[in-house]
């Protein structure tokens, strides 16, 4: 195989979420194949590596009964001078280590190591959270005592597969019952051994070999059974080093990409950050606004940083960043005077001079719906709105259920065009404007219906809740302990700027189309992830029979 080329690809795709985390994956595969270096007549035979084996095991006096491999538990064939063994046959202790008597209580500050599930990675010990034993309980320990070169594999609970390698000159050390020790019987197949458990063929027999309810297991029984491919010595030792030739490269991809991502984060949280705090007058912050939004989107390369810019967009809007003032549009507190409506005195942030704040108390009508009461309901079953049917600017008409309505309730529960509906628990404050979209069809007291004055644009306070929902502002208008509730009191109460009714309509369409943005934006992302998923897929499929992709084959792999 040709790793430069092989990895070439890699470059080219390493955005995919799983890439490097794949390639090391797929090195792994190659290498327990025998996929990864070419097969040497020259290189000392198997048997004989077998017959060594066989011979320390006598000399340990060791006997091992294992039972021969049936040809349908071998998942791919081995290579020429390759051949299939049980673990246990190859290594001279495999088992798992046992808590001293006493258990934490005998742990000390000082002493022996004690090594546990927690401090076994696949890169190496953790000691930052040992445990340590005296040299008493060290001792009555004996079967659990660790030995350089010896792999250390966890065998229960959520790290199940983990496999350290103890290094040359490592101290004594003793081992839990959470973790096992594979030590093998011919010296130099350490390293081998240590990427055949990280393979994907191995970490599948290990996930397929839980027992125990609960918390998953490998006993030692299972462990030993499991068969693996064993390559002549030499070949071991050039596939180790082809390893870890091509994982410091997955290194240096990894450390690019982490590079590349963190410069885009910083830049476009400075840049966040500068548009949601500027203090430029409004004409020079507008000019800066527009650049910034033309750039963003390059920035953004995860769902979670276009949420930030949705959230961008709508702080921008609701302070009057976001479009120009007109002066010609009537101020908000003249029409506030005509309804006999009082602004109030000062909110959470400045707003432009021809702009109030307001409370949904004083420019509208608001009620929660009809209570389902199945008892005392009466009337003709007729469909409903839960807060499960309201999403943000959206609704979930797919599962509608029914209640009994009288004819004398339909006007006081219907619904019009341009009704604000909000969540008032579940998750409250959730909003979206009624669009008529469906006609008989009413709403539950889980729901608060809004219907605005004449001065309000629905849409418009819809992303100024949504917005406070986002920065946390509107919590503090929710009640209840553990499970809050936006109750009709704090709806009418809450203060949300109002601009001039034609400003409203320009915010509106202008949120609406950076939305869009927005939303075009995340699917050429998914989209993008799917082609470079796609073209990992057909590369490691190309690469694992032996020959890569032309450049013909990755386009259609890109666009299939």
């Amino acid at each position: 195989m040709n790793a430069e080329r092989l990895l070439a690809h890699f470059e080219r795709i390493s955005e995919a979420p799983d890439a490097i985390a794949r390639l090391r994956s797929f090195i792994l595969d190659l290498a327990v194949r025998g996929k990864l270096v070419e097969q040497e007549p020259e290189d000392e035979p198997v048997p004989l590596l077998l017959d060594e084996i066989k011979s320390r095991m006598r000399r340990l006096s060791l006997k091992h009964a294992f039972s021969v491999i049936d040809p349908s538990e071998i998942p791919f064939d081995e290579p020429s001078g390759w051949t299939w063994c049980r673990l246990g046959e190859v290594c001279e202790k495999t088992g798992s280590g046992s808590t001293p008597r006493g258990g934490k209580d005998v742990y000390s500050n000082s002493g022996i190591l004690f090594l546990r599930s927690q401090n076994i990675y696949n890169d190496g010990l953790r000691l930052d959270d040992v445990a340590f034993i005296d040299v008493q309980t060290h001792e009555r320990m004996a079967g659990t005592r660790v030995l350089p070169c010896d792999l250390l594999l966890n065998i229960t609970g959520g790290s199940i597969g983990r496999c350290a390698k103890m290094p040359l000159d490592f101290g004594e050390a003793n081992i839990s019952q959470h973790v096992a020790i594979i030590r093998v019987a011919a010296r130099g197949m350490e390293e081998f051994f240590h990427s055949l458990i990280l393979s994907p063929y191995f970490q599948v027999f290990v996930d397929k070999s839980q027992t125990g309810a609960g918390r998953g297991g490998l006993p030692k029984n299972r462990m030993d059974s499991i068969p693996v491919p064993l390559p002549p010595l030499a070949e071991q030792h050039r596939i180790v080093a082809k390893v870890d030739e091509l994982m410091a490269l997955c290194d240096q991809l990894e450390a690019a990409r982490q590079q590349r991502d963190h410069g885009r984060k910083h830049l476009l949280a400075a840049t966040l950050q500068r548009l949601n705090q500027s203090t430029k007058d409004p004409a020079s912050f507008r000019k800066d606004a527009s650049f910034a939004l033309q750039v963003l989107p390059s920035l953004t390369t995860t769902p979670a940083q276009i949420k930030q810019l949705r959230q961008t967009i709508l702080n921008l809007a609701v302070r009057g960043k976001l479009v120009e003032q007109d002066p010609e549009d009537e101020p908000v507190e003249a029409y506030l005077r005509l309804i006999n409506a009082k602004p109030a005195e000062r909110g959470d942030f400045w707003v432009p001079r021809q702009w109030a704040w307001v409370s949904v108390g004083e420019v509208s009508m608001s009620r929660l719906g009809k209570m389902l009461d199945k008892a005392k309901n009466k009337g003709t079953e007729r469909p409903y709105l839960r807060n499960i049917n309201v999403r943000w600017l959206d609704f979930d008409l797919s599962d509608l259920l029914e209640m009994r309505f009288e004819d004398s309730e339909l006007a006081e529960y219907e619904l019009r065009k341009g009704d604000v509906l909000i969540c008032e628990g579940g998750e409250p404050g959730r909003a979206a404007v009624w669009d008529d979209r469906a006609r008989d069809i009413y709403f539950q007291k889980a729901i608060h219906r809004v219907r605005f004055d004449e001065c309000v644009n629905p849409f418009f306070f819809v992303h100024a809740l949504r917005c406070s929902a986002q920065n946390e502002r509107l919590f503090r208008y929710f009640t209840g302990t553990g499970i809050s509730h936006f109750t009709g009191k704090s709806l009418k109460a809450y203060l949300f700027p109002l601009p001039p009714l034609a400003e409203q309509h320009r915010i509106v369409a202008k949120v609406d189309t950076l939305l869009a943005l927005c939303d075009q934006l995340e699917q050429q992302l998914s989209q993008a992830d799917q082609q470079r998923r796609r073209l990992l897929e057909a590369v490691l499929a190309e690469a694992l029979g032996g020959r890569l992709p032309t450049a013909q084959e990755e386009s259609h792999a890109a666009i299939a």
